[in-house]
């Protein structure tokens, strides 16, 4: 049996029984394309909630995240992360 292409570039929540699952809330498939290998991702604390409709903390995190290093390479969890949070 082939298979499957898992899609690329869109984050999705983990599912019960995956690898990751109840220590990270979503997974990302990206292509990586100095190697043209498929890389998957996983970003957010299962823990906490993310409350971005709160103005202040969404302030507070993109300006707690966005001085760490990757934020413009989408091989990394915190460029992932801050697209979540709209930052």
């Amino acid at each position: 049996m082939p298979k499957k292409t898992p899609v690329l570039n869109k984050p999705r929540p983990l599912k019960k029984g995956e690898a990751g699952y109840g220590k990270k809330r979503k997974v990302v498939s990206v292509k990586n394309p100095a190697t043209g290998n498929v890389k998957t991702i996983k970003f957010g604390d299962a823990k906490l909630g993310m409350k971005k409709g709160i103005p202040a903390r969404k302030k507070s995190y993109c300006a707690r995240s966005g001085g760490q290093k990757n934020t413009k390479n989408k091989l990394s969890a915190n460029y992932w992360a801050r697209k979540d949070w709209g930052c």
